[in-house]
């Protein structure tokens, strides 16, 4: 099938060129020269694990393009997905201008083919009648508006045509730094539309995936499929995401009162995870979430219940609790070195987590702010990130070093910030002959704690 995909921020590159691997012929549309000219060359604008392999392959066998010219993106395309960010506003809304752009560009490029435009967007529920009623207005602007011809020439408006289009609401449940194999491999694929045509056309797109053609597990059965209503697959997102945010403030909440009575919060997590009900997954407890999903969509789901009239308690509460756990950092360095005025810490780990490059919202960026706040002094090492791609201010005044050697030697504390695997391999009796004083805060509970007592290290978790 030909595809198109507009936006190519994680969601959209990942997507088109998921697709094209599978068989399908992509176009992907975005609107940054440099950055289609880097992809063009094979290179992915984005740290994802996989992607520029797959990338790579479809682009060799002519199967995935690049380019800047939106029409030619809804010329090709018979199903077109709108990939663009919607970043939150100050008032928790989100912020959906380049999908109105992107919605009314489609409608002035459409022509008489019948094309599924599916939101991939992370949009506020009601947006796909919204995108709809955005596209004809392209259409209406683009047959009202007369065009150059040559030089000065004028050609008469385009004559009134009935654009043949549906919206389907295809929300995505990829996660940063698994995202080629979740889209592989998903849990579930949700299709909201009221058209059948549409959504036997989505069907079809998604078959080698719904039949596990390309998974890892053939012999599973094939991927659940939900149709729904536009507003509920909408909702589906946003409600999936705010649970999920919910559970890890609720195992937080958990450690916080494990520590004060005794218990350990890593056996309770495998205690309650045991539950069928409860399942094992997100009951890490550690410094909280960040990343661009989790607090976008939960300030956006608990925005749209105040439009409502409705207040969102519980998601409001997790989103204190999560808040919260940032500054038990603080305490715990408090604690033990007292006075952090005059101190080197050290950051094991930026990113808000493992496999990806990404810091939108990394708790490190407020523990950073703390910390140079109450006169310490802020190293920090992370396999990915580099001096070139830090995009926050407090950033400025940190000394990012390139190894855990050198992030130790002289520190008087090392905050393990993110869980990224090669942490584990770290010789940590080295380390400690480094430091002023052997301490380490594990902000995820990822290290054996009788590994570092064995060390030499003052072991500092969450919740044990």
């Amino acid at each position: 099938m030909r595809v198109c995909t507009i936006g190519t921020g994680y969601v959209g590159l990942v997507t088109g060129a998921c697709l094209a691997h599978i068989g399908h012929d992509v176009i992907c549309v975005d609107n940054n020269p440099e950055k289609v000219a880097m992809m063009k060359s094979g290179q992915s604008p984005i740290y994802e694990p996989g992607l520029a392999d797959i990338m790579r392959s479809a682009m060799a066998t002519n199967r995935l393009q690049f380019t800047t010219d939106l029409a030619a993106g809804v010329e090709h395309g018979e199903v077109l997905f709108i990939a663009v960010g919607t970043p939150p506003l100050p008032n928790g809304s989100s912020d959906t201008q380049y999908v109105e752009a992107v919605a009314k560009g489609i409608g002035k490029h459409l022509n008489g083919d019948y094309k599924v435009i599916v939101n991939k967007s992370t949009v506020p529920i009601g947006s796909g009648d919204w995108v709809k009623m955005l596209v004809l207005d392209g259409v209406a602007e683009r047959q009202q508006q007369p065009s150059l011809v040559g030089a000065g020439e004028r050609r008469p408006a385009e004559p009134a045509f009935d654009p043949k289009f549906d919206v389907v609401s295809n929300p995505e449940f990829l996660r940063e730094g698994s995202a080629i194999y979740d889209t592989l491999n998903p849990d579930r694929i949700v299709l909201g539309s009221n058209n059948q045509q549409a959504i036997d056309l989505m069907l079809e797109l998604y078959k080698p995936i719904i039949d596990r053609q390309h998974g890892e597990h053939a012999d599973l059965p094939p991927v659940s499929v939900l149709t729904t209503d536009l507003g509920s697959a909408e909702m589906i997102k946003y409600a999936a995401n705010a649970f999920l945010a919910t559970k890890i403030s609720f195992i937080n909440e958990i450690a916080n009162i494990c520590e004060r009575v005794g218990a350990d919060v890593t056996q309770v997590s495998k205690g309650i995870g045991l539950d069928s009900r409860i399942g094992n997954k997100f009951l890490n407890a550690g410094i909280g979430w960040g990343g661009s999903c989790f607090p976008k969509d939960l300030a956006a789901l608990i925005h749209t219940g105040a439009d409502y009239g409705y207040d969102a308690r519980l998601l409001k509460a997790a989103v204190s609790v999560n808040q919260q756990q940032r500054t038990l950092v603080i305490q715990k360095l408090q604690n033990s070195l007292k006075i952090l005025k005059g101190k080197t810490i050290g950051l094991l780990g930026l990113t808000f987590k493992p496999d990806t490059d990404d810091l939108r919202d990394a708790p490190a960026l407020d523990i950073i702010q703390i910390l140079i706040e109450l006169g310490a002094k802020v190293k920090a090492y992370d396999p990915i990130v580099s001096s070139e791609s830090l995009p926050h201010p407090y950033l400025a005044n940190v000394n990012l070093v390139d190894s855990p050697q050198t992030l130790a030697t002289d520190s008087d504390a090392i905050v393990l910030m993110t869980e990224w695997s090669e942490f584990q391999d770290i010789n940590y009796q080295h380390l400690a002959k480094l430091m002023r004083s052997a301490i380490v805060v594990d902000c995820r509970n990822f290290l054996s704690p009788a590994m570092l007592t064995a060390a030499g290290f003052q072991h500092i978790g969450i919740g044990c």
